[in-house]
């Protein structure tokens, strides 16, 4: 069934939904369309990092490369304009814009622009002073899911690996609140205290044995330099660090922790002048993609494709078309170079 504008804005709605839980994902929107193609201008869809699609861009031929270049952008952290379509459709593609091979007997094409969305913060803010509380309300303010706790009850179980904890406890339990952050392993712990009781504080968790590892994540005093200030306004300073990290990247859970599984990203670069044509022949696929070695498309590796076993291999193709191709003279695919 073809998307309706009101399935758009649905999408936007979830969209709004998916990142106040954590959750990252990328919005992909058809901006242009070449009949039959069944996706429609305006029609969204939203793929999360493991391939979930929800809504409606385009059928069996648009799909899977969709969601390969979704998860690309997710990774990169850069949006996408790409064309899908066949090279004798299109001349010198516009500067920034990326064309995908895609070989659909229906001779349609689509343009897409596909962009990150990254989750918002979620901060925890461990204390129950004014500050802290001005921090949460400031937090909020922005967007961002905040969440106050006091010291007596707070545990590393209260963090995840993206949350962001500022230990607010000035000195009513700074060691226990800063244990338990450490513990979670979060994107970011900081401390709100002097440089001279922060010693204080991280060099009595080295003598419990805490891993310097651990302990170096730590960042005190948190908060730009201000000089002088009042409590709500420490708030404002760490907030305006947090801010400044996050544009860095440096609140990125992805970066801060080492065993963050990567998503290949392999393409050809077009002329400097205008856009870039892929080859869609890759030696790196998402899991759970192949490619069709008749036409070149990427499709899912699965019943769906039409599977042909040969010699000890599955292959999988995108019409019966291609597949009855191949069985009829596999060694010409296997050997030919890739299709682009």
């Amino acid at each position: 069934m073809n998307a309706q504008p009101t399935d758009g804005w649905r999408m936007v709605e979830k969209a709004s939904d998916l990142a106040r839980q954590g959750v990252e994902f990328a919005l992909a929107t058809v901006v242009w369309r070449q009949a039959p193609s069944s996706g429609h201008q305006g029609a969204r869809a939203i793929i999360t990092a493991d391939g979930e699609i929800h809504g409606w861009i385009g059928g069996a031929c648009a799909e899977p490369v969709v969601i390969r270049e979704a998860q690309r952008v997710i990774e990169s952290r850069q949006p996408r304009l790409i064309l899908l379509g066949t090279p004798d459709q299109f001349g010198e593609l516009p500067e920034g814009m990326m064309f995908v091979q895609m070989s659909c007997q229906s001779e349609g094409a689509l343009q897409l622009y596909i962009e990150p969305v990254l989750a918002s913060p979620h901060l925890v803010v461990v204390g129950r002073s004014p500050m802290a509380t001005t921090l949460v309300d400031l937090a909020t303010a922005l967007g961002w899911r905040a969440d106050l706790i006091d010291a007596a009850v707070f545990t590393s179980a209260d963090v995840e690996a993206w949350s962001v904890v500022v230990v607010a406890t000035q000195g009513h339990g700074d060691e226990e609140a800063v244990e338990q952050a450490v513990g979670g392993r979060p994107a970011f712990v900081g401390l709100v205290a002097s440089s001279k009781r922060g010693e204080s504080v991280l060099g009595y968790l080295a003598d419990r044995g805490i891993s310097s590892e651990l302990l170096d994540r730590v960042r005190v005093p948190v908060g730009l330099d201000l000089g002088h200030t009042s409590h709500p306004e420490i708030a404002v300073a760490v907030l305006a660090e947090l801010v400044q990290l996050r544009a860095n990247g440096a609140l990125d859970s992805r970066l801060v922790d080492e065993a963050a599984q990567k998503v290949p990203v392999a393409m050809s670069t077009g002329p400097s002048h205008g856009g870039s044509r892929e080859h869609v022949h890759h030696t790196e696929l998402t899991p759970g993609t192949a490619i069709d070695l008749v036409c070149g498309m990427t499709v899912p590796a699965d019943r769906t494709s039409r599977p042909f076993d040969y010699e000890g291999e599955t292959y999988y193709f995108c019409c019966p078309g291609c597949r009855v191709s191949f069985e009829k003279d596999p060694a010409a695919y296997l050997t030919q170079e890739a299709p682009c």
